[in-house]
């Protein structure tokens, strides 16, 4: 490897010395007595290191650091110094050299430069290959990024077709408990593009702000189970949570199918009322999913209405999430809680 090698010394003398050594070593060396010079030097020629005198005419080393960063010259210096004093190679580091060595008259001083010259360069290009490497991971990472944007985006356009002819084929039964069921099954698929919505839409593909995705969720689910002979009120209190987007699903069908029951069963005789869903955080790592409504509540040990299919996702999802879910004791309507964990822990993972 040859290294191009740029002395700024006032001492014609021990440069020659130094050029003589670094030749034998099929290195090149550049004289500067100035450090006018030098900058002549770096602006017309590319050099591999820089080995910078103490004391120099009318200036010093720590001048010239001050000159090269001022510049933005990020070159790796190696600083010479004649003094034992420590503070001055301290300084020298400080200001952005990369190694520095003691002038002697002995014969360690040859050696030494060589070593530290040679390492200086080692490291600078260790530096770039690094900063290289990790541009490319970034770019690696910004394309991966954007083509997962781009399969969310056609999963939650493809989900929405399907909706869609599922809307068509709801208008045009004429079975009730068809058009029951596919209306059921027309929100899950809406609850999943959703997620898939919220993920293109995100600056992290691979989290969701279940705040925001609630939000969207439940308008469309109030839209499309709207009833104008009973109209009811859905009430979302949401705190800002980012979750995985495998987890945001489980939400997303908990509460379709929770919302869905209660505009279905909770408020039979009654003209409106409210559903509540709610989504705090408890801890650091757990938050409480709960949805509620002041219907006729939930008849203990009564079976499932319609096919169970509903009871069986919810408990299914919420098994996933954590602990599972409950049904609270309440003298009106119905509280369904379900307790998350916000991060999997290796426990849960096992």
């Amino acid at each position: 490897m040859s290294i191009r090698i740029l002395y700024l010394d006032d001492d014609a003398a021990i440069v020659r010395l130094v050029g003589k050594a670094v030749e034998r070593l099929g290195y090149s060396l550049s004289h500067a007595e100035t450090p006018e010079d030098a900058l002549s030097l770096l602006e017309a020629e590319s050099f591999d290191v820089m080995v910078l005198d103490h004391y120099l005419h009318n200036t010093t080393g720590h001048e010239v650091l001050k000159r090269l960063r001022a510049r933005d010259i990020t070159i790796p210096v190696v600083y010479v110094t004649g003094s034992n004093e420590a503070q001055i190679a301290i300084e020298a580091i400080k200001a952005g050299a990369s190694d520095y060595v003691i002038k002697t008259v002995s014969d360690d001083f040859m050696p030494l430069l060589i070593s530290a010259i040679e390492h200086s360069v080692a490291n600078a290009q260790l530096r770039i290959a690094k900063e290289r490497a990790d541009e490319e991971i970034r770019l690696g990472k910004e394309r991966a990024e954007a083509l997962l944007a781009e399969v969310n985006h056609r999963v939650a356009n493809s989900l929405a077709l399907v909706a869609s002819l599922l809307r068509l084929q709801i208008s045009n039964s004429k079975s009730e408990e068809v058009r029951n069921e596919l209306a059921e099954t027309q929100a899950r698929i809406t609850a999943i593009a959703g997620m898939h919505r919220s993920l293109y839409t995100s600056d992290d593909v691979s989290r969701v702000e279940l705040d925001r995705y609630l939000s969207t969720l439940t308008s469309e689910l109030s839209g499309s189970l709207q009833n104008p002979d009973k109209p009811l009120h859905l009430i979302l209190d949401a705190d800002p949570i980012s979750i995985t987007a495998d987890r945001a699903v489980s939400v997303g069908m908990i509460v379709t199918e929770l919302v869905t029951n209660a505009f279905k069963y909770a408020y039979p005789e009654r003209s409106g009322g409210e559903v509540r869903v709610r989504l705090k955080r408890t801890g650091e790592n757990e938050a409480l999913l709960r949805v509620e409504d002041d219907g006729v509540g939930i008849q203990p040990g009564s079976a499932p209405t319609g096919t169970g299919l509903g009871s069986r996702i919810v408990k299914s999802m919420a098994a996933t999430l954590g602990p599972g879910l409950s049904h609270l004791e309440t003298p009106n309507g119905t509280i369904v809680e379900v307790p998350l964990q916000i991060l999997i822990t290796p426990a849960a993972r096992n």
